[in-house]
């Protein structure tokens, strides 16, 4: 066990390595490729009617007159020793982890980052949290009464809850529990400041992410629990006089888990990567609000520092699932 999860470890640093190499490559090799010059994506954070002194200063600034490779280099070394650049007169150090400098906002990606990642953060565990109990809890009701008045109702709200996008149901979230009956509150609290009130703000948010996947998780549960309980060793269970709770729980769900503990690792990955329309439609000044912000502005490295810190998020989760593999089906360890 200790030799896999040395194995994972290492695959998980060389994938994040390729992630980083290919996402510098799209910012900042495929212009080159369409036709843009040094000068034209230096120009780019620069104001009207720049003059060719302005261009060449920030040119060399941003380093845009070096190979590409070179450039590459300089952004893996700032993550791990910090970068320093010169502004006109300045000179700006950027601590480790580097993920860029914001040359229009005149500030660091990632002490930004780290601002908003509570936010995300409490967004994305709040959510995964209702949507795996009640997805699991109406798969598992719905499998064991295939057909019935429950089965059908419990998957025709899960196919609404499929099919209505979040814009639509936080909306309707914000105009009913919050303007209309004011029992949520509007305005984030970090949650060591007031645990309560930190629940409250963000109860709405939680309930329309968990809308959407929990609808997925529940028809996952339901296909992978129908296919489970009709396997032989369910019959010698209930054959050997175990009872039904423990037949359901301990033998047919924990086999059944292993799609969505897949599933549930890459869903929470991307989630913490930013919930862009999520924190946009309540106002959260999250992850995702910032990468919206520098896809706005053309802000480059913004983007990219979001771009890196999502990969990092779904490798992480990625890992954690393959660990947990083995925990959730025996089946696993045997092989």
């Amino acid at each position: 066990m200790i030799s896999y999860i040395i194995r994972r470890l290492i695959a998980a640093v060389i994938l994040l390595l390729v992630v980083t190499a290919v996402t510098f490559g799209i910012f900042f090799l495929l212009p080159r490729i369409a036709g843009q010059t040094a000068d034209q994506l230096a120009q780019q954070y620069i104001g009207k009617s720049p003059s060719a002194a302005d261009i060449a200063a920030v040119k060399h600034n941003l380093g845009l007159d070096e190979p590409v490779y070179t450039q590459y280099w300089h952004f893996i070394k700032g993550i791990f020793a910090g970068s320093t650049y010169n502004i006109g007169p300045t000179t700006v150090h950027c601590d480790a982890p580097c993920f860029g400098y914001s040359f229009k906002n005149h500030v660091a990606v990632w002490p930004e980052l780290t601002d908003r990642l509570p936010i995300t953060l409490s967004l994305a565990a709040g959510a995964a949290v209702i949507w795996l109990l009640s997805g699991v809890t109406v798969g598992v009701i719905s499998a064991l009464k295939p057909g019935s008045f429950f089965d059908r109702a419990f998957m025709g709200v899960a196919l609404a809850g499929v099919s209505l996008p979040i814009f639509f149901t936080g909306q309707l979230a914000l105009l009913v529990f919050t303007y209309q009956i004011p029992i949520f509150g509007r305005t984030y609290v970090p949650l060591t400041e007031n645990p309560a009130q930190w629940a409250n703000t963000l109860f709405p948010a939680w309930c329309s992410l968990a809308l959407l996947y929990s609808a997925i998780y529940a028809r996952l549960t339901r296909s992978g629990m129908l296919e489970t309980m009709n396997e032989d060793y369910i019959r010698t269970a209930r054959a050997k006089g175990l009872r039904e709770r423990t037949v359901v729980g301990r033998h047919g769900l924990r086999a059944a888990l292993t799609p969505i503990i897949t599933v549930f690792g890459m869903d929470v990955g991307l989630l913490l990567g930013g919930a862009v329309i999520t924190e946009n439609v309540f106002s959260l000044h999250g992850i995702g609000e910032y990468a919206v912000q520098g896809i706005t502005d053309n802000d480059l490295p913004k983007v990219l520092g979001v771009t890196l810190l999502a990969a990092f998020f779904v490798v992480f989760c990625n890992l954690l699932v393959d660990l947990l593999y083995a925990a959730a089906d025996p089946r696993v360890r045997l092989s």
